[in-house]
C-alpha cells in the first residue's frame, strides 16, 4: 500500500510539469495584459513599461517560464498584482472558506444522493423511481449560477429566511483561529457565530451541491440495480439471509465502489467549480478571488491557485484509490 501511494505521488511530478506548461501558455494567451488591467485603457506607454519591468513581463516567454518554475520549487508563488501580497498568503487566507463550502456541498450531495439513489433502485419501475430519474436530469441540466440566483432571490430576498452573501455577519465579533468559521465557533464556544456561519453556508452549498447530488443519485441507482440482481445476492435470498445483512453487506458494500469514484471526482470538481457560486454569493474563497484575477490579468494568482487546485484534485483521486481496498478487500490498488 505504501509503495502504491509513493508511486502515485511520483506520477504527480510529470503531471504537474505538463500542467505548468499548459497553464503558463494559457495565461499568457489571455487578451490584454496585467499592466493595462491595472492602469486602465488610458495608461501611458511609460507606465505600462514600468509595470512590465517590475513584474518581468517584458522578458522572453521561455525565460519567464523557467524563472516562474524556479521560484515555485523554492516555494515562491509570486506576488498578487491585485493586493500586492504573496500568492501563498492569499491562497491560505481563502482556502478554508472554499473547503468549508465544498465540504458542506459534499455532505448535502452524498447525504441525500446515496439514500435517494438506493431508494429509487429498490422501487425500480415505480413512480418514485421515475421521479428520481427526472429529478437527477433536472439537477444536472440547471446551470450552477442560474440556480444560485434563484435560491438567493427566493430565500434571501423574497422570504428573508437566509443571508444573501458573505461568510458571516460583520457585526458579529468572532474569533477565527483556523479560518473554518463554523468549526471556529464550536471550539471557541461562540455558538452564535457558528450558527450564523452555518446559515451563510446553506444557500451556496445547495447551489454548489446540486449537480453532484444529481450525478450521485444516478450512479447509486445504476450500481444498486446491477448488484441486487447479481448471482450471490439471489443466492443469499434463497438461503434466507436476513434482509439487513443482505442490504448492508451484499448490496450496499459492493455497490459503493463506483459511487466512491464519483464522489471523489465530484469533490475535486467542487473545489475547482466554486468560482461561480462564490461570485454570486460574494463568498470570500478561492473561487471569487480567482474570478477577479482573471479580469485583472493577475498572472501570479492564476498560476499559483490553479497549481494548488490541481494538487488537491490529484490527492483526492489518490485517496479514492486507496479507499477501494478499505471497502472491498478483493480490490488491490495497482
Amino acid at each position: 500500500m505504501l509503495r502504491t501511494i509513493g508511486r502515485r505521488l511520483l506520477f504527480l511530478i510529470p503531471t504537474l510539469f505538463g500542467l505548468s506548461i499548459l497553464l503558463f501558455a494559457w495565461v499568457r494567451a489571455l487578451p490584454g495584459g496585467p499592466a493595462v488591467a491595472l492602469l486602465g485603457e488610458k495608461a501611458t506607454p511609460e507606465a505600462v513599461a514600468r509595470i512590465n519591468e517590475l513584474y518581468g513581463f517584458n522578458k522572453p516567454l521561455i525565460e519567464q517560464y523557467f524563472i516562474w518554475v524556479g521560484r515555485l520549487l523554492q516555494g515562491d508563488f509570486g506576488t498578487s498584482i491585485q493586493t500586492n501580497r504573496p500568492v501563498l498568503e492569499e491562497f491560505f487566507r481563502r482556502f478554508p472558506a472554499t473547503i468549508e463550502l465544498s465540504v458542506a456541498a459534499l455532505i448535502f450531495a452524498v447525504g441525500v444522493g446515496v439514500p435517494l439513489g438506493y431508494w429509487a433502485a429498490r422501487r425500480h419501475g415505480k413512480f418514485s423511481d421515475h421521479a428520481s430519474v427526472v429529478f437527477s436530469l433536472v439537477g444536472i441540466t440547471i446551470p450552477v449560477f442560474f440556480l444560485a440566483f434563484i435560491l438567493k432571490y427566493v430565500f434571501a430576498v423574497q422570504l428573508g429566511w437566509l443571508p444573501s452573501d458573505g461568510r458571516q455577519n460583520p457585526r458579529i465579533d468572532a474569533t477565527h483561529p483556523t479560518g473554518f468559521y463554523v468549526w471556529d465557533g464550536i471550539i471557541t464556544g461562540e455558538f452564535d457565530a457558528a450558527w450564523d456561519a452555518f446559515l451563510h453556508l446553506i444557500l451556496p452549498a445547495l447551489a454548489l451541491g446540486t449537480i453532484p447530488l444529481a450525478i450521485i443519485v444516478r450512479i447509486t441507482r445504476a450500481s444498486v440495480l446491477e448488484v441486487q440482481n447479481a448471482d450471490y445476492v439471489r443466492t443469499g435470498r434463497a438461503k434466507g439471509v436476513a434482509r439487513p445483512t443482505l442490504r448492508n453487506r451484499f448490496i450496499l458494500r459492493n455497490a459503493m465502489l463506483p459511487v466512491i469514484t464519483t464522489i471523489g471526482l465530484q469533490t475535486g470538481l467542487l473545489i475547482s467549480g466554486a468560482v461561480l457560486t462564490e461570485t454570486v454569493f460574494a463568498f470570500p474563497g478561492i473561487g471569487s478571488f480567482l474570478a477577479r484575477a482573471i479580469f485583472t490579468r493577475d498572472f501570479p494568482v492564476l498560476q499559483g491557485f490553479i497549481i494548488f487546485i490541481a494538487i488537491a484534485y490529484a490527492l483526492i483521486n489518490l485517496a479514492v484509490d486507496v479507499s477501494y481496498s478499505l471497502i472491498d478487500p478483493r480490490v488491490r490498488v495497482q
